[in-house]
């Protein structure tokens, strides 16, 4: 697994397969694409390859409104290397590079830079200068510079087209069982656990305490979870947002792990979100607070034993 950055001065890979886009989410369809990239190279015995843009394109080009992210980029590189692929390429995305068109793009990147033996897409591919690049525009590029191309999609989940923007909508209302069919694994957020302000010790309910980043897309309330520790995959129940009982005014995620007491303080930990049980609440008294707390918690451990 190799994270490449700077795919002009890189050296050839063998036998390259690619696939490009933004891969926000790496959703189950992203993971149908990325398999024949990878089952394509495995039968040529070359290089599977995934070109990816950071940031986000829509953020350089419109800063003025930002698309909140599905993934972090560190969560998408590990969705990406998890389905076997050899390289990512994150190129920079900056306005200079927006302004190379479709066949620039192509030529310098994925012929000269990569020498490209096959490129397969989503059904929906853009790229290049204006978003000009469209599937059949890698077709012909193709077939100019020598080079085989296989378009995939649309990928259904049931009735459903999987994109992610439909993503983008079930995670923003808190639907996680249709974000966990779309994403074919339940939706994560990793960081660190920093110290809080520990309150949760006092009433019972010890937290470990990370803050997210600031487009993160689910909605405040309380969620079954399951926390990744290590090797290590421990069943809870999660708050995200401002703390309103205690005043917060800094959005966190605070996790109360099941049956486990060990020091996370400094480690990274991964949060999985199962089901969104309530929204944010401000009780009127802090034993108001702890029998909501304890009936959320038994309603989050009866839903993760039936989701094992």
């Amino acid at each position: 697994m190799e994270i490449i950055r700077h795919i002009l001065s890189h050296a050839r890979f063998p036998h390259p397969v690619v696939s490009i886009g933004n891969f926000d989410g790496v959703h189950v369809g992203h993971q149908e694409i990325l398999r024949r990239v990878v089952q394509d190279a495995r039968a040529r015995q070359g290089t599977s390859l995934v070109f990816t843009f950071h940031p986000h394109p829509l953020t350089v080009l419109r800063p003025q409104k930002p698309l909140p992210l599905i993934l972090s980029l560190r969560e998408k590189l590990l969705a990406c290397f998890a389905t076997g692929v050899h390289g990512v390429i994150v190129q920079h995305f900056t306005t200079t590079f927006s302004l190379l068109t479709a066949e620039a793009f192509v030529r310098h990147h994925l012929v000269e830079a990569i020498g490209v033996e096959k490129v397969i897409v989503g059904h929906n591919v853009s790229f290049g200068h204006d978003r000009t690049g469209q599937a059949e525009t890698l077709r012909r590029l193709g077939d100019q510079y020598g080079f085989a191309v296989e378009i995939v999609g649309p990928v259904m989940a049931g009735a459903q087209e999987v994109s992610s923007t439909a993503v983008r909508a079930m995670l923003s209302t808190g639907d996680m069982p249709t974000v966990t069919r779309l994403l074919g694994r339940p939706y994560a957020v990793s960081g660190r656990v920093e110290k809080g302000f520990q309150r949760g010790r006092t009433i019972g309910f010890p937290t470990a305490n990370l803050r997210p980043r600031a487009d993160l897309l689910l909605p405040n309330g309380v969620y079954a979870v399951r926390v990744e520790v290590g090797d290590t995959h421990v069943p809870g129940v999660a708050n995200v947002g401002f703390n309103p009982t205690f005043g917060g005014n800094k959005r966190t995620i605070e996790a109360h792990l099941f049956d486990f007491s060990a020091d996370l303080y400094g480690r990274r930990v991964r949060v999985s979100f199962v089901e969104h049980l309530r929204g944010e609440q401000k009780f009127p008294s802090i034993q108001d607070l702890m029998r909501q707390i304890q009936h959320d918690a038994q309603q989050a451990r009866a839903i993760l034993l039936t989701k094992q």
